[in-house]
């Protein structure tokens, strides 16, 4: 099968999308931006082997790549609108693009996004790009800097679910449905669009967990040139991950990392509002820290005490699966 052929046989939509002049067939999409919004795009790319396990399932590659690729809309507090795709295929094999293009098509219509163009090509190595595209009323994305001392760091949903998702991969336990939750919070990443979008006129400053906690908070506090105290024990955990492993629940919820929930810096008079409206969304909002103008971010346990020797987060340079 060639490339034109691949493409109009898995990747052609009928319908062409809210503000698509031009989508996909041609050399480039035409898209037109709403009046008064801002236009927000990132890019995230998977590399097998590197990001997923070799032989992973399409369905689970997709839902994978969507969710991570989307979060990082939510994390500006933006609405999706379009998507472009990049893939580089070992080879044309339909028993893949099948399932990946059926998987993508739903997900998307899922999360409100649009497939408007992208590129097909083929490597040694499975490789998937996928750019995003959103909405934002002009001047308002929430960004990484903005922080001020005395802000309370706030974090959505439970963390070090997706990197124990990961270990039953590697290691594989014993069937249970606890391990059916944890590898879905790996597969499939839940972008926080509604909360994000809900919580924008509270917060200064925030980001989605991709790195790890300490990672990703780091980058905040770095681009906002600021410190943090962070309470290692209202660090949000969920059962099934402490049931299943609890001995390492608490750095992996620090340092795991590919949760894709919210970090945000939030003014503290403005923290019941905020989780006012979590609880509206159903979705866990967990008060772990402040901002402080000392630089540095510290980690402390119930004592009180800084703990030392954490590592920050994922490296996709250092870390493979």
């Amino acid at each position: 099968m060639g490339e034109f052929e691949l493409i109009r046989r898995y990747f052609m939509t009928g319908q062409q999308g809210q503000g698509v002049v031009t989508g996909i067939g041609d050399d480039c999409a035409v898209l037109q931006v709403p009046s008064g919004q801002q236009l927000v795009v990132s890019i995230d790319t998977l590399v097998e082997g590197t990001h997923f396990l070799p032989g992973t399932a399409p369905r689970h590659v997709a839902c994978r790549l969507l969710g991570a690729a989307v979060s990082d809309l939510a994390a500006a507090a933006a609405t999706p609108a379009w998507l472009t795709l990049a893939l580089t295929l070992p080879r044309s094999d339909p028993d893949w693009l099948e399932p990946f293009a059926a998987a993508l098509a739903e997900r998307a219509t899922e999360l409100g996004i649009r497939l408007v163009g992208g590129d097909t090509t083929r490597g040694e190595t499975l490789t998937l790009s996928a750019q995003v595209h959103g909405f934002v009323p002009s001047g308002e994305a929430l960004l990484r800097r903005g922080a001020q001392a005395g802000d309370r760091i706030l974090v959505s949903g439970t963390l070090g679910d997706s990197r124990a998702g990961l270990e039953t991969l590697l290691r594989p336990p014993a069937p249970h449905a606890d391990v059916h939750y944890l590898q879905q919070r790996f597969y499939r990443p839940e972008p926080r669009l509604a909360l994000a979008r809900q919580l924008r006129p509270h917060v200064r400053a925030g980001l989605d967990i991709s790195d790890g906690l300490l990672a990703d908070l780091g980058h905040l506090l770095e681009a906002s040139g600021l410190g943090a105290d962070l309470w290692q024990d209202r660090v949000p955990r969920s059962a099934v991950l402490q049931r299943f492993y609890p001995r390492d629940a608490l750095v992996w919820a620090l340092s795991g990392g590919e949760d894709f929930e919210l970090c945000l810096s939030v003014a503290a008079e403005e923290v019941p509002a905020c989780l006012k409206v979590a609880e509206r969304l159903g979705v866990l909002l967990t008060d772990i820290g402040c901002v402080t103008a000392a630089p540095g971010l510290r980690v402390l346990d119930a004592a009180g005490q800084v703990r030392t020797g954490l590592a920050s987060g994922y490296d996709h340079f250092k870390d493979s699966i």
